[in-house]
């Protein structure tokens, strides 16, 4: 296998786009134990990589050359298969303390086949004041050759219990051009549709690439933008509210109701259960109740997540439209909806821009608290109405 070039990073990182100064403080980590510490933190916007450079330093640790990219270690490590390690990736809204206890048992364990075991956590802003307890005393007293990597939004995301006990590692946005040249280089893509999806999903990674390779999230983003011109009363605002909500439980339905179903099935068929049958003895009624419960609870924040991504692609309007009325030569962007950031800049002030940004911020800030998805889009809706023209 060869080496990377002297001051070139090593292939394992080829698809860590616009961190070169992350790649540098894991290149070292991974050739300089004294630079090595048993606890890492990973923050950065959505869609920035963190998972990615997570899994990509797990790689590196446990392969022979240090991250060639190519070995059996460096490709079960990416994708999470190698023997020593274990991957929580929730997708619930909260990290239990049972799955946090069973990580730390795991933990405790010598590695199998490699210099490390390591415990991956991609949602690490998920635990609660509980199951972060849970794993304090594995982050405090660490067993050797463990590695614990965990992923956050931002440090204020991660209880200051944990995050005082791992060294952060803070990601950026990539710029639009490197996101562009990873989804032609790793995805084929077309290179005029590469830009596009890039710039409209802002540098997030994982959207441009669904961006790029599916109409639909295509046709529901377009939806999403054309709204910031037809709130122009009340009623326009109820209605927007219910459409967002509508367009992201359409996604939600189309992309996890048959995953459900095929779950179930598997469950029944696992217990050796009739799946035609109108009733389940108890012991099987429980579980499948405890699965149904799972489901709810995903859905529940797979529609908080679409929801926020659309409100996300609603702010980028108001962005665009100030950035227009300042004459700033910043790229916009949604440049293929020019004329609706161009309706929007003229109807606004630029305090009535700031105002809808404001307003969209407080919505995404109340849905992530808990507070009812319609109820909080209602109220930003009617926020951002467009001015009447006097």
């Amino acid at each position: 296998m060869t080496a990377a070039p002297a001051g070139a990073a090593a292939p394992i990182w080829r698809d860590v786009v616009g961190q070169s100064e992350t790649i540098a403080t894991l290149t070292r980590a991974v050739s300089d134990p004294s630079a090595m510490t048993h606890a890492w933190l990973f923050t950065g916007p959505p869609g920035s990589g963190r998972s990615t450079a997570a899994r990509a330093f797990a790689g590196a640790l446990l392969c022979p050359s240090g991250g060639c990219g190519e070995c059996r270690e460096c490709r079960t490590a990416v994708d999470g298969t190698h023997a020593d390690v274990d991957v929580l990736a929730t997708e619930a809204l909260s990290i239990g303390v049972a799955a946090t206890r069973d990580l730390v048992q795991l933990a405790g364990r010598s590695p199998s086949v490699g210099r490390y075991r390591i415990i991956l956590v991609e949602d690490a802003d998920r635990l609660t004041e509980q199951s972060g307890n849970a794993l304090l005393k594995a982050l405090e007293e660490p067993t050797p050759r463990t590695v614990w990597l965990l992923c956050a939004p931002s440090l204020e995301d991660v209880l200051i219990t944990v995050r005082s006990r791992s060294r952060h590692v803070r990601l950026r946005t990539p710029p639009v051009a490197e996101v562009s040249a990873l989804l032609q280089r790793r995805d084929g893509i077309d290179p005029g549709m590469a830009t596009y999806a890039a710039r409209a999903a802002q540098s997030h990674i994982g959207l441009a690439k669904r961006l790029a390779t599916d109409e639909g999230a295509r046709i529901r983003r377009r939806d999403t933008i054309a709204m910031a011109a037809r709130i122009r009363g009340v009623s326009d605002a109820v209605g927007a509210a219910a459409d967002l909500l509508h367009i992201a439980e359409e996604e939600r339905d189309r992309t996890l109701d048959a995953r459900a179903a095929a779950e179930k099935q598997r469950l029944l068929e696992t217990l050796g259960a009739d799946p035609s049958a109108r009733t389940q003895p108890p012991h099987i009624r429980a579980q499948v109740t405890a699965l149904d419960k799972e489901h709810k609870t995903r859905a529940t924040r797979f529609t908080r997540d679409m929801v926020d991504r659309a409100l996300v692609d609603l702010l980028s309007v108001y962005r665009d439209a100030l950035v227009v009325r300042s004459g700033s030569p910043v790229a916009l962007v949604n440049e293929d909806a020019r004329p609706v950031v161009e309706e929007v800049a003229h109807a606004f002030t630029s305090e009535g821009l700031l105002g809808a940004m404001e307003a969209i911020a407080t919505a995404r800030e109340r849905i992530a608290a808990n507070v009812a998805p319609l109820l909080a889009l209602e109220a930003m809706a009617v926020s951002v109405q467009l001015p009447t023209r006097r």
